[in-house]
């Protein structure tokens, strides 16, 4: 019963079902959306709700880290937050036949499969700027944005930069760790534009330990793997070497992206993991599900820096004043349009969210994407974190990366949070939040360690005002850290209003960050 323009929503992991039911559902000219399993009821509700869906492909089970999940109940009251949804089909995991009555009509992907095939596939013609699917902002700060690209326009865009920037050939295979909440599944798809095989992954990249991926490396053959900065990080703390322990002689390139890398990640690549292969570290968005910047085959790879702007990709560095510069930070934006530029926002019918989102900043005259970025004069780049969580020191911006990056060569150190908080007297507080490793305590000797590290790499500025110990460091579900939520708690905003922790990965983790505010407010 579905059409032209019907939404189709998933609750699925990274499995083949989730790729066949996209292409299934495109080729009825009907709009995709999806979420992974780790996702709370509420918010998944507050995403789908927001399109009408008509219909729903949902697991009733996923493991994740040796553990199985059911999801049952979740379907249940996810329906009964949906009311426009009249039909489903359940993905029955593993050991988990499907049993339950659902309030709508339900059949399962395996009935499907028995059935007789259809004589013919028809694709339905849509016109180019017909919406292909919805993602959705992060939601931690408030009701995710259902951001709308199109047929025409991500079709062109992934095209390109898979051929152009990734350089990924027919018969190749092409992996890139994600869940189906985070927009590198969608961009994972495009590999088929292009004649490559998709290599799949579900579950936790650190199960049964951090050498999974590059296992999986070995014995799928991957030609081209993506993965996350943080993950890379992670790799590079755990001391792990990957090229003594799998074959790794297929693979051609490696890509980043999630959050800036600093240079001693490009080096555990080359010195960890393959000597000649072909590092891309890119920086994009949801927001045109791409990247802005990224890899190019034809130049050289400098540590710490992104080799350069995408093809059509008007990208600058401009000043608080709208003038471009060079080799000094700025905020990055675009000046000319991008293909998988959002055609709107779902639910915004005067464009008023798209518009505040994007051009309000420099009055209307570009895009203003939210990060922090250095264009060098030998034309690559260098991304410094989010614009929204700098820290203001007496005028001074410093990025988050600079501080991170400083923090990754202290081995004691598991991870690390840091925010700069105005007064209301006009001073400023920056405490720096640590994560130990365990067995470590944050004595007095690490303290000093890192004030000294950060004003020898940096300058005094860069020195927190107190060093903080915390059990965890709150992330949202696709991996980046809260900061500017955990900010908006520690200056007095409740946590239900300040993030969405049924976007997050540890929702637990800011229950620190909300006592600790309590107690600072009591000691004022």
């Amino acid at each position: 019963d579905l059409g032209i323009g019907d939404r189709v929503v998933a609750y699925l992991p990274n499995i083949p079902e989730a790729t066949i039911g996209f292409l299934a559902t495109c080729a009825l000219g009907a709009v995709w959306s999806s979420c992974s399993p780790d996702f709370g009821v509420a918010s998944v509700i507050e995403r789908f709700e927001q399109i009408t869906p008509k219909a729903f492909i949902a697991v009733n089970g996923y493991t994740y880290n040796g553990k199985t999940y059911d999801r049952t109940a979740e379907i249940q009251a996810m329906l009964a937050g949906m009311p426009t949804i009249d039909s489903m089909i359940v993905v029955e995991a593993e050991d988990n036949p499907h049993k339950t009555d659902f309030p709508v009509k339900t059949t399962t992907w395996h009935s499907i499969l028995v059935e007789p095939h259809r004589p013919n596939l028809v694709f339905e013609a849509v016109p180019f700027a017909h919406p292909i699917w919805v993602l959705y902002s992060s939601g931690t700060t408030g009701t995710p944005k259902a951001i709308t690209h199109s047929q025409g326009g991500v079709l062109l865009e992934h095209l390109k930069y898979l051929s152009f920037h990734n350089d990924v050939h027919k018969g190749e295979r092409f992996f890139w760790f994600s869940t189906t909440g985070w927009m590198m599944w969608n961009f994972v798809q495009a590999s088929l534009l292009v004649g490559a095989t998709i290599v799949l992954y579900d579950g936790s990249p650190h199960y049964p330990d951090l050498n999974a991926l590059w296992k999986l490396t070995e014995e799928a053959e991957i030609t081209h793997f993506g993965t996350s900065a943080p993950y890379i990080l992670a790799c590079r703390k755990a001391g792990i070497t990957p090229k003594k322990q799998f074959n790794v002689s297929k693979l051609r390139s490696i890509s980043s992206t999630g959050a800036p890398l600093p240079p001693e990640g490009f080096q555990w690549i080359y010195e960890h993991v393959k000597d000649h292969v072909w590092f891309c570290s890119m920086s994009g968005g949801t927001d045109v599900c791409t990247a802005f910047v990224g890899g190019v085959p034809t130049e050289p790879v400098y540590e710490g820096e992104i080799q350069r702007r995408s093809l059509g990709a008007a990208v600058y560095a401009f000043d608080e004043w709208g003038n471009a510069v060079i080799n000094e930070v700025g905020e990055m934006v675009l000046s000319e349009p991008m293909p998988s530029m959002p055609i709107y926002f779902w639910n915004d019918p005067h464009k008023t969210k798209y518009l505040d989102s994007y051009f309000t900043h420099y009055e209307g005259k570009v895009w203003r994407h939210g990060d922090w970025l250095t264009l060098t004069d030998r034309n690559t780049l260098l991304i410094w974190g989010r614009s929204d969580a700098t820290l203001n020191r007496n005028g001074v911006r410093i990025g988050t990366a600079e501080i991170y990056r400083a923090l990754e060569q202290i081995p004691d150190i598991q991870d690390s949070l840091i925010v700069n908080l105005e007064q209301k007297d006009g001073t400023h507080f920056m405490p720096l939040f640590i994560q130990v490793k365990t067995g470590v305590v944050l004595n007095e000797a690490l303290k000093t360690e890192i004030s000294q590290l950060l004003r020898s790499m940096y300058s005094p500025r860069h020195v927190p005002d107190a060093i903080l110990l915390t059990p965890e460091v709150p992330y949202t579900i696709s991996g980046k850290k809260m900061e500017a939520p955990v900010k908006k708690i520690l200056m007095g905003l409740s946590v239900e209003k300040a993030a969405n922790k049924g976007a997050m990965r540890n929702p637990d983790a800011l229950t620190f960050f909300e006592e600790f505010s309590k107690r600072r407010k009591q000691d004022s």
